[in-house]
């Protein structure tokens, strides 16, 4: 071998040596110590973790609710996060929280199937109902901040576009565009899959059906808010207009007003 090259080798060999030695002394890093308690014996003391704020658990009960709640036929908890709460958060808090979030649902399920499965009544069902209004409310938040940054960068929201459609039942949706290989005209599958056109008889008669039973609906709710206005009106004659009127906006109080109805239909006997 040549000078040259026997040189480059031993100072390669000699500049390792020194960046081996560096490491070896250089204190430990947070992910490192992590790793260090991980592997370490189960008889071997506890080492300080510094990514964690809980201990450590190495078997399966964190997918179970405490042992003291288990013969509880209810277990007192709070309410759900709401998003004005959660606006104030950072970004970090709120990726710590769905964490949280996200274990405490799967210990939730996994009691409620575990109670079902031996046919014992499942503590205060209306955790998971918390648990899943917080996480809604959490990805409410992470999608505004996602729309506020891409439109001060962009201009544009971010999220995928969508549009008013009427889907084969003739009803209105919101489509969601997708990314696909192949053009709309050339991809038969997505034709076959995703056809939104709409007609023939059965169609035109659930549409008269349905729409009928949306009228329906509708009146019946405004005689009952007139009904409900109407009694009270009866009952304080007195009453504060402007507060029913807060109230019921699809309601005329000054038309009622004037009506007979709102003064009763009871008759004194006479000679009794």
């Amino acid at each position: 071998m040549s000078s040259a090259f026997i040189k480059c080798f031993n100072l390669a060999k000699t500049v390792g040596n020194a960046t081996v030695k560096s490491l070896l002394a250089a204190p430990k890093q947070p992910w490192q110590a992590c790793s260090a308690a991980a592997l370490q014996t189960p008889h071997a003391p506890p080492m300080a973790m510094q990514m964690h704020t809980s201990s450590v658990r190495r078997d399966l009960m964190e997918f179970f609710d405490d042992k003291k709640n288990w013969s509880e036929n209810e277990v007192k908890v709070g309410r759900a996060w709401r998003t004005d709460e959660l606006r104030i958060k950072s970004n970090k808090e709120l990726h710590q929280l769905w964490f949280v979030l996200l274990k405490e649902r799967n210990m939730l399920l996994t009691m409620e199937h575990e109670c079902n499965d031996k046919m014992e009544v499942f503590p205060s069902p209306e955790r998971i109902d918390k648990v899943k209004i917080s996480m809604e409310n959490l990805e409410t938040v992470v999608r505004e901040r996602n729309k506020a940054y891409h439109l001060l960068e962009t201009g544009e929201t971010g999220e995928r576009p969508q549009k008013a459609m009427k889907n084969a039942f003739g009803l209105q949706v919101n489509y969601k565009s997708c990314e696909h290989v192949l053009p709309p005209y050339m991809n038969m599958k997505w034709i076959k899959s995703r056809n939104m056109g709409f007609g023939g008889r059965a169609v035109n008669r659930f549409l008269l059906k349905y729409r009928e039973k949306l009228y329906n609906a509708k009146r019946k709710a405004k005689n009952r808010s007139r009904n409900e206005v109407m009694m009270i009106l009866r009952r304080n004659p007195n009453f504060d207009l402007d507060a029913l009127r807060r109230q019921y906006p699809d309601v005329n109080v000054d038309k009622l007003c004037n009506e007979d109805k709102i003064r009763g239909h009871y008759v004194p006997k006479v000679g009794v």
